[in-house]
């Protein structure tokens, strides 16, 4: 009996879950934040990108990791802003705070839609490069598949962490940018860490982005610059401390 019981339970949390993503995903992801910086902007850096390096395979090849990471961060960035944001000045938010859900299964059905978003996105980039005829038969998928997932999770992750601290959406998008700028430039995206002036370069360690790209480059070029199994456990940290950021924040401003 208490194993049925149990089993109920778990059932009515998993439909909960996807209550809420779906909703979420009916609701929010065609919205014009989501298209013009979630879509547009990433497809326009990578076609960008792609052009001036004269197409060439081997260009292509060099820059496919940061345009893959940077559409990921802008498209999962750019959803978090809206649906949290929005929801709590509507106070949707704080209805949902009152069902008998726990927080932490909550948040996940809340970010889950944006994890999957910025899935999507990543690849955009893989398709330009397929129209461009790049072969694709030396990659490693098998490390490609989760730093796309980890990079899509850890992007999500820091979006609530932000869309937490503040209560209107352009607010969120502001700060969002003061994250998302420094590292297109700090994180191995376009040029490699080792390349950045020395007092730079510390600072490229303590963001994310440069762990999960380094991964992207190793899988699909071949440079990275640390071991695979060191950035994958990096990326892990990272999810976990900016999960826990997230839910203190909203203990302390939300609920208590």
């Amino acid at each position: 009996m208490v194993v049925l019981d149990n089993n109920d339970r778990k059932g009515k949390l998993f439909t909960a879950f996807m209550s809420i993503l779906m909703k979420d995903m009916r609701a929010y992801y065609l919205k014009p934040p989501n298209i013009s910086w979630g879509l547009l902007f990433p497809l326009v850096w990578t076609g960008m990108f792609f052009v001036k390096s004269g197409m060439g395979s081997e260009n292509i090849l060099s820059l496919l990791p940061g345009m893959v990471s940077i559409s990921i961060l802008f498209g999962t960035t750019s959803m978090l802003a809206v649906t949290v944001t929005f929801e709590r000045k509507a106070k949707a938010f704080e209805r949902l705070l009152l069902a008998p859900v726990p927080l932490g299964l909550l948040m996940f059905a809340k970010t889950s839609g944006a994890i999957l978003f910025g899935i999507f996105n990543a690849f955009v980039p893989f398709l330009i490069g397929f129209i461009l005829l790049t072969d694709f038969s030396a990659f490693v998928w098998e490390a490609i598949v989760p730093a796309v997932i980890l990079i899509a999770a850890v992007s999500t992750f820091l979006a609530m962490f932000i869309a937490v601290s503040v209560s209107e959406v352009f607010e969120a998008q502001t700060f969002s940018n003061f994250f998302r700028f420094p590292m297109m430039f700090l994180c191995g995206l376009f040029f490699p860490v080792s390349e950045l002036p020395d007092f730079l370069q510390p600072l490229s360690f303590l963001l994310p982005l440069t762990y999960g790209t380094d991964i992207l480059h190793g899988a699909i070029a071949g440079n990275n610059m640390m071991p695979l199994s060191f950035d994958f456990l990096m990326m892990l940290l990272f999810i976990l401390l900016l999960f826990v950021l997230a839910l203190r924040n909203i203990h302390r401003k939300w609920v208590m």
